[in-house]
This record gives structure tokens, sequence and C-alpha cells, in this order.
């Protein structure tokens, strides 16, 4: 009786307009917009930013990632990022998503501070590239030092839940200079023992549901993404699965 409070923040991984408009139907604060959701997420295209800019009215975060694959990025590749960061700030997103690090797994020092300068002006979440580093705790503060707002991190582990010890001890030393946003197989069963254990007060999921192909005509014989690909089904955040998350968290 009489506890404290808490405000949480929900940030929902879409991978599309329509997935956005889910997002802020079942109560989302946020949304990441990224293409390629199985390669870990790209850069959308101009229109499906367009789009969802148009149709949500929450905060709009775009991902800024030239490829698959792992985080050293070449200077074309730079370039690519650098161009793309001005795409979406002309749509009018709110944030951008991106990191960059360096063979030995340290963060990309020059890399970093040429797309923060591009980003001037929109909030910065540095992603899963952090699970990557060799000192997340050095990084961490050299990720203060640049101006950026949010880490978004699994702890390190194949899920959130997994990397929660890690995640609890980021929230701990970050204190107010930095969020820590976990994510990665966050959903309905575990966001609440998530939150309690690390303390984190925003978090990052996708809500995904398989949706069906409306095709009556199929070829079962042939795969356009390889042998693991499923033509014929698309998953797509759904707002019922959004608000359950929110409220497995928020709801007593």
């Amino acid at each position: 009786m009489g506890g404290k409070v808490v405000s949480y923040t929900f940030e929902v991984c879409a991978n599309s307009a329509e997935s956005c408009i889910a997002a802020q139907e079942g109560g989302a604060h946020r949304v990441e917009l990224c293409a390629s959701m199985p390669e870990g997420g790209t850069t959308p295209s101009y229109g499906e930013i367009r789009m969802a800019r148009n149709l949500v009215d929450i905060r709009l975060h775009v991902i800024i990632r030239p490829r698959g694959g792992d985080f050293l990025y070449s200077p074309r590749e730079l370039d690519i990022m650098e161009e793309d960061i001005r795409m979406v700030r002309q749509i009018g997103a709110d944030g951008v998503v991106f990191g960059c690090l360096t063979p030995d797994g340290e963060l990309d020092m020059s890399a970093m501070q040429r797309l923060m300068k591009a980003s001037e002006g929109m909030a910065v979440t540095f992603h899963r590239a952090f699970d990557y580093v060799k000192e997340p705790f050095a990084v961490m503060e050299e990720l203060i030092a640049l101006g950026v707002d949010r880490i978004l991190t699994s702890g390190q582990q194949i899920t959130a839940f997994a990397g929660r010890k890690l995640l609890s001890e980021l929230v701990k030393c970050a204190g107010e200079r930095i969020i820590i946003m976990p994510g990665c197989g966050i959903n309905e069963t575990n966001i609440a023992e998530l939150a309690e254990v690390t303390a984190a007060r925003e978090f990052h999921f996708s809500a995904r549901e398989n949706k069906q192909s409306r095709m009556i005509l199929r070829n079962p014989a042939l795969s356009m993404g390889g042998n693991d690909m499923d033509e014929y089904v698309h998953p797509v955040t759904t707002s019922e699965r959004v608000r359950r998350t929110i409220e497995a968290l928020t709801v007593l």
C-alpha cells in the first residue's frame, strides 16, 4: 500500500507500416521500424517509413542498418547510413537506431561520431551491436559520452530473460545517465519478472503473430528465401498481443 508508482515505456519492433498501426492501437509508446526481421532488422524503404509516419502519431524510430551480418562497416556503407539518416529526418522520424563496431568488438568511435553528428536533433538508440562488444560497461560509458539516449540489449545472451543478470547490472550502473532497454524474446509471459529482476523501465518487443497468405495457387516446390522460409506465412505485430504484453506488466 502506498508504494511508488512505476512508469514504463513500451517500444514495439515493427516490420511494416501495418505493424506500426497495430503497435499504436495496442498501447505502445514508440515503434522501431525495421525491414528484414530474420536478419535482425535492416533499414526499411522510403515508402514504408513515409507511410508509417503518416499513419501513426506515436514516436517513430527507424533502424539504420544497410545489411544483415556484423556491425563492422566499410566507408561506402557508412556513406549509405549517413544518407539514410538524412532521409528519415526529412520524412519526420523522431529517432534513429544504429551501432558500429571495430574488428576487436570495441566501439568504432569515428563512425559513431560521424553518425551522431548526422543525427543531431533526433533521439539515438544504440542497437544490439552492444551484445557483441567485448567490454559492455566500458562501451556504455563511451556511449554516454557520445550523447546516445538508450541502449537496446539482450544482456549479451540469446534472449533478454537469459541475459537478465547483466541487464540488471547495466541498469544499476547506468542510473539516470542512459536508458538500458531490454529486448529480444520479451513477451506477455516474462515481461513482469524481467522488470522486477532488472529494474528496467523501457522494454522492446515485437508482439508478432503469423498471418496466413491469401494465395490460393501455391507452389510448395519453391522458396524465395531458402529452404527454411515459408512464403505463405507473414509475421506481423497484432494490437491484441501488444496489449496483452503491456497489461502483463501494468495491470495488477
